[in-house]
């Protein structure tokens, strides 16, 4: 099995389900978090043209408050969008690509939060 990990650009998630924010700034995020993912596999060298992967969302927070990890998938719906678009597989149906409920780690004292990808490719997702 191969692992890859693409360290996205954001200290906080930047789409949630709890948002109320206008469509036109919702589809504006979706696509720079796309584009972006995409950007990124590539130069990472992702390999393209598969058949299964694996993906997984990451976040560690900067501070200590509860959070619910569902409201991470937007966020984790763009990334895999955008490794669709960069060609890892053909579509992100669960044919093609399993998703994992995204994963928050606890907070590290004096560190601003982040998110990354794990892409897991190989014979077991």
């Amino acid at each position: 099995m191969t692992d890859y990990t693409l360290a996205l650009p954001y200290t906080k998630p930047p789409l949630s389900m709890n948002d109320r924010k206008h469509h036109y700034a919702r589809a504006r995020l979706t696509r720079q978090i796309r584009s972006t993912t995409a950007w990124l596999a590539k130069q990472q060298k992702v390999p393209t043209g598969l058949e299964q992967a694996a993906v997984c969302l990451h976040y560690r927070p900067r501070d200590r408050r509860v959070r619910d990890a569902d409201n991470l998938m937007p966020v984790l719906k763009a990334a895999c969008d955008g490794l669709v678009d960069h060609g890892l597989v053909p579509d992100d149906t669960p044919q093609f690509m399993s998703k994992a409920m995204p994963v928050i780690h606890p907070a590290e004292r004096g560190s601003e939060g982040s998110l990354w990808l794990t892409i897991s490719i190989g014979d077991s997702p």
